[in-house]
């Protein structure tokens, strides 16, 4: 039986980090390791105001769990399709791929933030994050107890992230404005062939939780994936319960490259 995944405070090391991403991703090359980007990061003068340690923990507890996993995938993704991409674009794609590398924030997003959206509610208060970090706690769903400290601090990483990602206003404050969010049809696009390459049936890919950090039930999914479709990006069938689609591209490198050219 599997052991469950359990939430970690690794987004204490740091939370949407976008321009610190997008130098990372301008260094890194492929097959280059985590310790000789941090070696090129530190000598290449783009971070002057960052501490060697703390640009070190930058790379290692956040960009590499995040854009290195899966034969650093996302890395190589992300590189060829940042000169296309506009700001909010990228803010998904990183949402996207933090929320992968840390359960918390996936959790946190549909759980709390999309709840919150959709009961009406105009701003997120820092307590409500707070309540669904103690919560946590107590269900055991932490490596060890966390501190009263520990939860506050991660409540605000929550909300902090989300700004960063554009899903709320920014700034340091208790509570925060909640922003409109639509996922773009290139992330969309991406997360399609991104979840179909990892084996996942037709059916299947529909009910991913990914979907879920844009407001994404299944059958908004199946509704956007249709418009897609009309832009032939793939060809889609469905009826009752059932879907079939068929994949105009190869892979998830070569649909990024005609993402890129867009």
């Amino acid at each position: 039986m599997n052991q469950p995944v359990l939430y970690t405070a690794k987004l204490q090391a740091g939370l949407g980090l976008v321009m610190e991403t997008k130098l990372l991703l301008e260094i890194w090359e492929p097959g280059m390791t985590v310790p000789t980007l941090y070696k090129e990061a530190l000598a290449s003068g783009q971070f002057p105001n960052v501490t060697a340690r703390r640009l070190r923990n930058i790379v290692v507890e956040c960009f590499a769990p995040r854009y290195l996993g899966y034969g650093a995938a996302p890395a190589q993704h992300l590189k060829l399709l940042m000169p296309a991409l506009s700001s909010d674009e990228l803010h998904q794609f990183l949402l996207i791929f933090t929320c992968r590398a840390n359960l918390i924030l996936a959790n946190f997003i549909p759980q709390v933030y999309w709840s919150r959206y959709a009961a009406g509610d105009q701003e997120l208060h820092n307590e409500v994050a707070r309540d669904f970090v103690q919560r946590a706690v107590d269900d055991g769903k932490t490596v060890k107890r966390w501190a009263d400290s520990t939860i506050k601090r991660i409540a605000g990483n929550l909300t902090g992230c989300c700004a960063d990602y554009g899903l709320l206003e920014n700034g340091v404050r208790r509570k925060r404005r909640f922003l409109s969010v639509h996922l773009s049809d290139k992330v969309a696009v991406y997360l399609a062939y991104d979840l179909h390459s990892q084996g996942l049936g037709d059916n299947s890919l529909l009910h991913h939780s990914d979907w879920a950090l844009f407001g994404l039930e299944r059958d908004d999914v199946l509704a956007e994936l249709k418009r897609l479709s009309l832009n032939g990006w793939f060809l889609l069938q469905s009826g009752g319960d059932v879907v079939r689609m068929s994949w105009k591209y190869p892979s998830v490198e070569a649909v990024c490259h005609v993402l890129a050219a867009r």
